[in-house]
């Protein structure tokens, strides 16, 4: 008997923005971001204590977490309405790169929230040289450490760094 892959799940990107977003000067490309073996694959985590981790019972994200976070990445792009953006499958020509590096995508039954941490870099494309670089995190209270609400939870907490990273960008591209 083959056990059924459970409840596959979203992230939703971040859609309003209360401070007014700079006008972008350039194209920008969302490479998809780095991550280390647990945030690599479509496993939701939790941490049950200190050095731990485990997944959420039967559930899952509904893609590779990397892929995932970088659509909705675009997606928060899009919906600010300030720069062109893109992937770099979408062979635009861009001024500026932005990579990212998953460190922390996970509800921790430690301290009872979900977090999320994100570094960043804006990289020039034209020079290689990267122009500004910052670790971008969230924690909001999660109700529980299983199921929709534990998910919920982290999804707020990216939804917290989606719309920082899209204003931070904002400023400087």
């Amino acid at each position: 008997m083959t056990k059924s892959p459970g409840t596959a799940y979203d992230l939703s990107p971040a859609k309003s923005f209360a401070r007014p977003v700079g006008r972008g000067r350039g194209q920008l490309v969302v490479a998809e971001p780095t991550a280390l073996g647990p945030l690599d694959g479509d496993r939701i985590l939790v941490r049950p204590a200190p050095g731990q981790l485990a997944q959420i019972g039967d559930g899952q994200w509904e893609e590779r977490l990397p892929r995932l976070v970088q659509a909705r990445l675009v997606q928060s792009f899009e919906n600010a309405k300030r720069l062109g953006v893109g992937r770099p499958s979408d062979k635009i020509t861009t001024d500026f790169a932005l990579l990212t590096d998953l460190r922390v995508f996970e509800v921790s039954a430690v301290d009872g929230t979900a977090q999320v941490e994100i570094a960043a870099k804006i990289v020039n494309e034209r020079s290689g040289r990267i122009v500004a670089a910052r670790v971008l995190r969230a924690a909001v209270p999660a109700s529980a450490m299983q199921g929709p609400e534990a998910v919920a939870a982290i999804n707020a907490a990216f939804e917290q760094v989606a719309t920082e990273l899209v204003l931070w960008v904002s400023r400087i591209v």
